[in-house]
């Protein structure tokens, strides 16, 4: 696709980073023996590509704002705009050696998310969208799947870790949407998770406990594929509260009706 001058230089800017993870991500095995080498290991390997990221953004747009995982944020003397960024979604998986993680950076206007770039280095996949553009993967324009039924539906979703609070509310989620689907995945990585449902991979995603790093980028690039995204909490702020739920058009009603149990 023919993307603006800030897509373009989102997506330089994710290559830089992404090259950068793919690095560290073989050195990886070499750490296993050690949980608390690997973890420092993994942390430095953040923070350098969150640092490639911000020079990269930063450099070509000084007068933006910043909101990103691993530093401070910035209010930009642009006040309209913000990048907002995950420099390494998955970290788990990467921690492990699995090759199932991604970089994720948006472009927020007067708070809307106007573009997003999700790159997985591993699998060299580049998931983009412009607002109004439509998304795209690689060269190919993406669509969400066309299912219309919760038991042919494979969907994906966030499990807590760590007896995190939320884990009672995610097992009655799975109590419910178990029985009226065909499966539910958790591959780790929320931005790859929209994704996914961007390409008709999954045919709907939900989750909570999230921070805008994790899905600021997904929400346009699903959304531009046809997905519908949306509060889980009726009402609510999906970046402010951190909990969401997606889907292909054909399913959302349904399946939102499941995960909102009502």
């Amino acid at each position: 696709m023919q993307g603006s001058a800030n897509l373009n230089v989102m997506i330089k800017a994710a290559r830089l980073a992404g090259r950068s993870l793919v690095k560290d991500f073989r050195e990886v095995e070499n750490l296993q023996v050690s949980m608390k080498g690997a973890g420092d290991f993994v942390s430095r390997a953040d923070l350098a590509a969150e640092k490639i990221i911000r020079d990269e953004l930063m450099g070509t747009r000084p007068n933006y704002g910043w909101c990103g995982e691993e530093s401070d944020e910035v209010e930009g003397t642009d006040p309209t705009r913000r990048w907002i960024v995950d420099p390494l979604d998955g970290t788990t998986n990467f921690l492990h050696g699995l090759p199932h993680w991604a970089v994720s950076i948006a472009l927020e206007y007067k708070g809307e998310i106007v573009a997003g770039v999700i790159f997985d280095p591993a699998k060299d996949e580049m998931f983009v969208a412009e607002k109004g553009q439509g998304a795209w993967l690689n060269e190919s324009r993406l669509r969400v799947s066309g299912r219309n039924k919760m038991i042919e539906a494979c969907f994906a979703t966030g499990l807590p870790f760590g007896g995190r609070a939320d884990l009672p509310e995610t097992l009655q989620d799975l109590a419910r949407v178990l029985p009226v689907c065909s499966g539910v995945r958790r591959w780790g990585a929320a931005a790859l998770d929209l994704a996914y449902v961007a390409a008709g991979r999954y045919d709907g995603y939900w989750e909570r406990g999230l921070h805008a790093w994790d899905i600021a980028a997904g929400i346009v690039i699903a959304r531009e594929a046809g997905a519908l995204v949306e509060p889980i909490t009726k009402g609510g702020d999906i970046m402010a509260d951190g909990e969401l739920v997606c889907a292909n058009e054909p399913l959302f009603d349904q399946f939102a009706k499941v995960i909102r149990g009502n």
